[in-house]
């Protein structure tokens, strides 16, 4: 009898679809599509449904509700200016059908009533150093370079707890070694910055920055490093003094706490050309402000989605340096196709234009069609940034 129970429930097994639909059973490519019929554990309708023609479908259940919104990323590619409305159904069921969108990763919140709020049926948000936000995942036919893939090594992610003399409290870093990560090779490091909301656990899960590097490195595209994925929050974002605070304290976390954790805890190059510092937003201006004034420290450089509109005041020591091009091995900067189109680039090009007219050497990159948000960022690390460093 035992036998024959487990045969049928092995036959059980073999004969149920691939998990999705938010199940969170596997890391899947399409985790909310909806293959079994079920709606997600504890909440009460199934949104978003990522239908196979990359349509989506949201639902919200809020009878007393005024007004219901989409607010995010995906309005940008949309070509929509504001936020998209719901229609309410007789059962108070709120809907909303868009798309096709193209195949992507996209953050969104819902807009109930004028208030912002991660969508409450969705298991998939983020929490970040700001309000949580969802995310819709619109899948194609198989995984993407950011998804975990079958028949790729995959590296380690580990979280590092530290203490800071330079913020006087415990703080976190996350590291990635790549796969076959050899403990007495020496390796060189990329320290990689979020920008004003994120914490570094989002270059994780909404960056996908391990994925990425496991895909590069099984298609033979990157050089394997490791990657410390460092929290540049240091005061607080609101802080009135932020701008004139920020760059100072993170140069001593650097110096400090950060760079002697690293270099004690694995085998690294431990010099200015076996270290590279890149960030978003405000992390690109960390990069700028702290990477490029620490060339002692720093080598290669990536600036995303981030430059400066007076970079002869702030950034004058570096470009008039005879010796910068010397010093500096490889300098990059990217933005999103939206970003270049709109207000973030006068930022990029001042920046640009600077270099340009001192003679310094860089690479400029532009990816895709999305705005300031992780579609770019994904983009810029996997088509541009990570391919050329240390190569």
């Amino acid at each position: 009898m035992k036998k024959l129970l487990s045969t049928a429930a092995a036959s059980l097994l073999l004969a149920m679809p691939a998990m999705a639909q938010q199940s969170n059973v596997n890391l899947s490519y399409n985790p909310q599509k909806d293959t079994e019929g079920l709606i997600p554990f504890s909440a009460n309708l199934n949104s978003p449904q990522v239908n196979d023609d990359h349509t989506v479908i949201f639902r919200l259940r809020a009878p007393q509700a005024k007004s219901v919104a989409l607010n995010g990323a995906m309005t940008t590619i949309m070509g929509v200016n504001g936020n998209i409305p719901f229609e309410k159904g007789d059962d108070g069921i709120w809907t909303l059908k868009i798309g096709p969108l193209p195949v992507d990763m996209y953050q969104y919140n819902l807009v109930v009533d004028g208030v912002k709020m991660a969508d409450p049926n969705n298991t998939y948000a983020s929490f970040t150093a700001m309000p949580p936000y969802s995310e819709l995942i619109v899948h194609g036919d198989g995984p993407m370079w950011y998804d975990a893939k079958k028949d790729v090594p995959h590296g380690a992610v580990t979280r590092h707890v530290y203490y800071s003399p330079v913020t006087d409290g415990e703080r976190e870093i996350y590291v990635y070694t790549p796969p076959m990560y050899n403990p007495k090779k020496k390796y060189p490091v990329l320290y990689l910055m979020g920008g004003s909301g994120e914490l570094p656990s989002n270059w994780i899960y909404d960056g996908r920055v391990n994925f990425i590097m496991d895909n590069l490195l099984a298609e033979g595209k990157a050089k394997p490093m490791i990657i410390a994925v460092v929290n540049n929050q240091v005061v607080h974002r609101n802080h009135p003094q932020h701008a004139d605070l920020t760059f100072d304290i993170m140069e001593r976390e650097y110096r400090e706490a950060i760079i002697p954790f690293i270099d004690k805890t694995y085998k690294t190059i431990a010099n200015p050309h076996g270290r590279a510092i890149s960030g978003l937003s405000m992390g690109g201006r960390h990069t700028m402000f702290v990477g490029l004034k620490s060339l002692d420290l720093f080598a290669n450089f990536g600036v995303l989605s981030a430059g400066d509109n007076t970079p002869e005041q702030t950034l004058g020591d570096f470009l008039n340096d005879p010796k910068a091009n010397d010093k500096v091995d490889y300098l990059f900067i990217g933005q999103g196709g939206a970003e270049e189109k709109g207000m973030f680039n006068a930022r990029v090009k001042g920046f640009r234009d600077a270099l340009d007219k001192h003679g310094i050497e860089y690479e400029y990159f532009c990816v895709g069609e999305a705005g300031h948000d992780w579609s770019t960022w994904r983009g810029l690390l996997y088509y541009g940034f990570l391919p050329k460093l240390w190569k």
